[in-house]
């Protein structure tokens, strides 16, 4: 019985609000438009890049998207490069609680909105590359809440959504668990409210990262020939 644990990467793993929000900023600001409020750039963290630039600019059009998306890349890049990169910390107890899955027996994926060079980086950074057995991005899936994202993974990992939970901070994660069949996992720590989630449809919210093996057990337990 394999068992897919699967985590969104921005307000999950990692806080990387405020190069996102940096970022975005230089976007808009290079297109000669208005900046977007930091609070509505959260909101759409998460999302495939193009979708998200749709929301906080909805009186454009998909040239103009597609340019804000482009230059939010360029500029994230040039941060990168240059030096200018806030730090992106993994939240509290994360790192343990990837290792207590791992020691369970759970196979690990991660599923986000971020492109495939930016959660390597992410991942690489926090000593995290091997722990991961599915690596789902924007560069091959439409954006969340569609399910894509989350049935390559299980493909990938040879799981069934019975025995598959996703771990998200966001509506946009809660909802793609809901279109796959997945156990929904909230996390209060990331970028929308616990209000927003439940109203998603997830069950379960935690307010902390080392609550997760235990809840991830509950919902999908071993079979009692299969415990130690």
């Amino acid at each position: 019985m394999t068992r897919l644990a699967v985590f969104d990467c921005d307000g999950t793993l990692v806080d990387s609000q405020a190069n996102i929000c940096r970022a975005m900023e230089l976007a808009f600001g290079s297109a000669q438009l208005p900046l977007p409020d930091r609070a509505a750039i959260r909101r759409i963290v998460g999302l495939s890049l193009v979708e998200a630039v749709a929301r906080l600019a909805p009186a454009g059009g998909p040239t103009l998207h597609a340019a804000l998306a482009e230059d939010y890349k360029r500029h994230f890049r040039a941060m990168r490069t240059g030096g200018g990169l806030a730090d992106e910390p993994l939240f509290d107890g994360v790192a343990e609680a990837i290792d207590r899955l791992l020691a369970d027996g759970w196979l690990l994926g991660v599923a986000t909105g971020k492109s495939d060079r930016g959660l390597a980086l992410i991942l690489e950074h926090h000593g995290l590359s091997d722990r991961f057995v599915t690596l789902q991005t924007a560069d091959r899936h439409p954006s969340k809440p569609h399910p894509s994202m989350l049935a390559l993974a299980m493909a990938e990992a040879g799981a069934h959504p019975e025995n598959t939970v996703m771990i998200g901070d966001t509506s946009f994660d809660i909802a793609m668990a809901a279109a796959a069949g997945v156990h929904p996992i909230g996390v209060a720590w990331g970028y929308h409210t616990v209000a927003e989630l439940t109203a998603a449809g997830a069950r379960h919210v935690l307010d902390h990262a080392s609550a997760l093996p235990a809840l991830a057990e509950t919902l999908c337990p071993l079979p009692v020939e299969m415990r130690a």
